[in-house]
């Protein structure tokens, strides 16, 4: 990173303040990177939930305004909320499959979603302390195994977006899922790869703050280049208001269903350890040591950040694994690169037609970027498990290999658990969490508990800051 002749020595990279025009065009970097995530979950769920086009529209306005108001939460830190890291905050995809569930049932519907949205978030603030306690079963061998995972399972996201979309989707008459016949297009790919182009060109010869937003450019070149292929379609912009205001409760007040609730506290879990897995390659990836304090705080606020969703008619949030990659691509630190995304994210919330020109960024144009992204995630992985004990412990090879075994199931096998009792499913269709359970139950069996074990993260993250 690039920083100021005057920038005080003193000063962490982390907490850093960079000129307002930086700052904005690395938060825009940032929103670019995580938009497509951020509004996949409201469009699914307006879709189940049969809504009129104008009701998923305020889904949508309500997500991002979410979005943004917990991402400032979480990267600037208001009393125990927020780890003060660059961190962007979106709708975790774990808890699509149990809220389908529900709008699928007559007698549940969208305030009961709402409503056990509420009740985790409510649980997720009450368990942060516990979670957070656990960072000694979390030695660099678990870690880095996770981490990795993490990377190659967002790995299919950004080879899924280069492609055009995702290879199934569903038929409009029939209603049945189809082969996509835009996927794989041989004009999708060469865009996909120019932006990959672009983006590694300018990682290599690009000086200072060029080099720094590489990625911002790369999709900026992508758009145009669609653009000029006739691929970007603004429909629906002309009827996009310029401003809507979002308030609590404007699908009607939410309904508590303890089953739906139950579940969704489940979905809580899962998103509170992936998040302690992200956190922790943040701070390997910021060299700011983190602490079980600093940890209670960032999982604190996934649970207020899911309150606050809930309330305002949007859904569960967490931190997104995207942007952790976007901060190894870059080597951008400060978290308040994060905090002007935030901002970026509240004012696409209360202007639609904004949000709408973003939105209009075809999913090829990501993929070039989200394949270097992704893959940084999964090498900060292996970098941590360069600081693992592998030549003298014959034992944590052992742990590597089998929990990256059960981490590609979903992804390899989305079958695999098809009879199992589906409450289960936020469990074993995260491959992130069945590598974590795998990691740390494997590694409590061979090499023991140890308070101290923890302390191997912090002191890699000391030695990067060093160095």
């Amino acid at each position: 990173m690039t920083t100021r002749p005057d920038a005080d020595a003193t000063v962490h990279p982390v907490d850093e303040i960079l000129p307002a025009p930086r700052l904005f065009a690395l938060g825009l970097q940032h929103v670019l990177v995580m938009y497509a995530g951020a509004v996949a979950v409201p469009l699914i769920l307006g879709a189940a939930l049969k809504l009129p086009k104008d009701q998923i529209a305020l889904l949508i306005n309500a997500d991002l305004l979410c979005c943004g108001i917990v991402t400032l939460i979480q990267a600037l830190g208001i009393g125990p909320f927020g780890i003060r890291l660059p961190v962007m905050m979106g709708v975790t995809f774990a808890a699509v499959s149990p809220m389908l569930a529900m709008a699928a049932n007559p007698d549940l519907g969208i305030t009961a979603i709402f409503g056990s949205v509420m009740a985790a978030g409510l649980f997720g603030i009450i368990l942060a302390p516990v979670i957070s306690r656990l960072l000694p079963l979390f030695p660099p061998v678990v870690t880095g195994t996770i981490i990795a995972v993490i990377g190659v399972t967002l790995m299919r996201v950004g080879i899924n977006w280069a492609a055009g979309g995702v290879p199934m989707i569903k038929d409009v008459a029939t209603g049945q899922m189809v082969p996509n016949p835009a996927y794989g297009a041989p004009e999708h790919l060469a865009v996909a790869f120019s932006v990959l182009v672009v983006i590694l060109l300018l990682s290599k010869y690009g000086k200072g703050f060029v080099a720094n937003v590489s990625v911002l450019l790369g999709l900026v070149f992508g758009f145009v280049v669609a653009l000029a292929m006739g691929k970007v379609k603004f429909d629906g912009l002309e009827q996009a208001e310029w401003f809507a205001l979002v308030y609590p409760f404007q699908f009607g007040m939410p309904t508590f269903d303890l089953v739906s609730a139950a579940t969704m506290c489940l979905v809580m879990i899962v998103v509170m350890v992936e998040s302690l897995g992200m956190f922790l390659a943040l701070g390997e990836l910021t060299g700011k040591p983190l602490s079980p304090k600093d940890l209670e705080k960032g999982l604190r606020t996934d649970g207020l950040g899911t309150l606050i969703g809930g309330i305002f008619n949007a859904f569960p949030y967490t931190s997104f694994s995207q942007n952790i990659g976007l901060v190894g691509v870059t080597g951008v630190r400060s978290r308040w690169v994060c905090v002007a995304g935030g901002a970026i994210l509240v004012a696409f919330g209360l202007f639609p037609k904004m949000a709408h020109v973003v939105a209009s960024v075809p999913q090829f144009v990501l993929g070039g970027a989200g394949i270097v992204m992704f893959g940084m995630v999964a090498a900060t992985g292996i970098k941590i498990l360069l600081g693992a004990d592998l030549k003298t412990n014959r034992f944590n090879p052992y742990i590597i290999a089998i929990s990256i075994g059960f981490g590609m199931i979903p992804l390899v096998a989305d079958k695999f658990f098809h009879q199992m009792p589906k409450v289960l499913g936020p469990l074993l269709h995260s491959g992130i969490l069945l590598t974590a359970i795998t990691a740390v139950l494997l590694n409590l069996f061979f090499n023991g508990y140890r308070r101290d074990a923890g302390e191997g993260a912090k002191r890699m993250a000391m030695e990067a800051e060093l160095h």
